[in-house]
């Protein structure tokens, strides 16, 4: 298996032009938008609609009356949604929800055209491995979502992580690079976060459950899979 990792939404933004039908996907956003995916699934949610704009997300709404809606710009929810991008606001069992995000639902859109597009999170590293083991991709394509245009450094260290389930697999350069950063802080996730751009906005506007929930290593045993434009438990 070859695995290669997109650092940053530049590359991101290419991804829509790459030949993908062979290759397995995974999309890390760590803080927040993956992981409030993951929780939701893991608490009763049957499908999420991740959207680009909040244009987009209003007018799925009209079709979907009760989807609730979810996400934020600027880490903050937008008006007129019901919740925003907090991983505790999906506690609560959720039928149908629709989201968007500033990166984390644009990298999802930007694989569709993958083999498979799965959903990945530090909660759910362990079910992704078992999973990608049991499929045997010849290709996987690891992407960090970023910050705004930005690469995020939890992002890359999940990429890195994954990376390290499979020490047989061929790797490019930045998946080498993805790898030296979870070295690095291996056995330290908290550290990790805490010094993460994404990790310290959030400690200042004093959602530190925020940040430790999604640290919660292997915590959600599940793994969604991007499918009709919906991400669904696998």
């Amino acid at each position: 298996m070859k695995i290669d990792v997109v650092l940053s939404p530049p590359e991101i933004d290419l991804l829509p032009n790459r030949d993908l039908t062979g290759t397995t996907a995974v999309v890390f956003d760590v803080l927040r938008a993956t992981s409030s995916m993951i929780t939701a699934l893991a608490h009763g949610a049957e499908e999420i609609y991740p959207v680009c704009t909040i244009e987009e997300a209003f007018a799925l709404k009209v079709t979907m009356p009760d989807a609730l809606l979810g996400g934020e710009r600027h880490g903050d929810r937008i008006e007129g949604f019901d919740v925003g991008n907090s991983p505790l606001e999906y506690l609560a069992p959720r039928k149908r929800i629709i989201t968007t995000t500033t990166n984390g639902t644009v990298a999802l859109k930007a694989c569709e055209k993958a083999r498979e597009v799965l959903v990945g999170a530090l909660l759910n590293t362990g079910a992704l491995t078992d999973l990608i083991r049991l499929r045997q991709p010849g290709e996987l394509l690891l992407v960090a979502a970023g910050t705004f245009r930005e690469l995020a450094l939890e992002d890359v260290f999940a990429c890195g992580m994954l990376c390290a389930g499979f020490p047989e697999a061929e790797l490019t350069d930045s998946a080498r690079v993805a790898l030296s950063l979870y070295r690095q802080y291996e056995g330290n996730v908290e550290g990790l976060l805490q010094t993460a751009r994404n990790g310290r906005t959030l400690l200042a506007a004093c959602r530190e459950d925020d940040v430790a929930w999604c640290g919660k290593l292997d915590s959600q045993g599940v793994v969604g899979v991007l499918k009709g434009g919906a991400v669904r438990k696998v």
